[in-house]
This record gives C-alpha cells, sequence and structure tokens, in this order.
C-alpha cells in the first residue's frame, strides 16, 4: 500500500468518512463474542461464545441490516462510544488508532486481504460456538482475544 492511501495514518478518526471508518474494521468479529464484566473487580473477559447471528466460518454477521432489532445487546462501534472503545480487543484498529497505535501488520488495509490476519490466528475462525450452544459462559472464558498483536 503507498503511503498516500494510507488514510488512517494522516485522518482523525472523527474525521473519516464513512467508508474510510467501515474500512477500518477486519473482520476478526472478536467484538461478536460474548464478555462478561466482574461485578466487584469490574474486569472484563471474554467468552469462546459468539453471536448466533455470526457465520464462524466468513467471520461476518449473517443479518448485519437489521441486527441491533434482532441483539439487543449487539453495540455499533462508533465515535458515539468512544469512551468504550476499552472493551475492544487489543487488535481492533479502531482501539489501536483511537490509542496512537498503527495498524497491525495483517491489517487487510496493508496486505489487500483477510487472508493475512486468519493465517496470522487474529480471528475467531475454528475458535468458537454459537452463544445458544454454550452453555453458562463462566465455563467459556478465554484469553486469546486479548492478545495484543506483534507490531
Amino acid at each position: 500500500m503507498t503511503k498516500d492511501k494510507a488514510f488512517w495514518r494522516t485522518t482523525a478518526l472523527e474525521d473519516m468518512s464513512d467508508s474510510q471508518w467501515e474500512s477500518l474494521c477486519d473482520g476478526c468479529a472478536k467484538c461478536c463474542l460474548s464478555k462478561l464484566i466482574d461485578d466487584e473487580t469490574e474486569e472484563l473477559y471474554y467468552t469462546n461464545l459468539a453471536c448466533d447471528l455470526l457465520d464462524t466460518k466468513k467471520c461476518r454477521c449473517t443479518d448485519y441490516e437489521h441486527r441491533f432489532a434482532r441483539v439487543t445487546d449487539c453495540v455499533k462501534v462508533s465515535l458515539k462510544h468512544r469512551e468504550s472503545f476499552g472493551w475492544l480487543p487489543p487488535t481492533c484498529a479502531y482501539r489501536r488508532l483511537s490509542e496512537g497505535k498503527d495498524l497491525p501488520q495483517w491489517h487487510p488495509l496493508l496486505t489487500g486481504s483477510k487472508a493475512a490476519m486468519h493465517k496470522a490466528g487474529q480471528s475467531v475462525r475454528g475458535k468458537v460456538i454459537h452463544e445458544s450452544l454454550g452453555g453458562d459462559p463462566e465455563d467459556h472464558i478465554v484469553i486469546w482475544p486479548l492478545a495484543d498483536c506483534s507490531d
């Protein structure tokens, strides 16, 4: 990718066009995992339980257009919720850019495809089951979504 196409390095998140904003999503689907918050410590825990709308092989929502109507706790990643970007995984472009970091080397905007992301093990592909099949979420706590990428 040429430097002039690296808009995320020259354009603030709040100044990005809708298409630029959407292209930041690498499609890892980690944001589609169920998360738990410890009532006492407020620590965030990820599980390997994915939203039932997630196509776990393609790492895409099967009803993206209607997801908010069908999944009450589905959260839109937007600047309106910037203060809560901490719930996003450390590899997430939205979180990384808001923290002053660059995109990870396997990001599709740098590599031209999602293949490098999957090869680097940065997506949920092959690691999750649907929430409806999982039972008690506390039995499904995992740490792999919290692993930061090596820059």
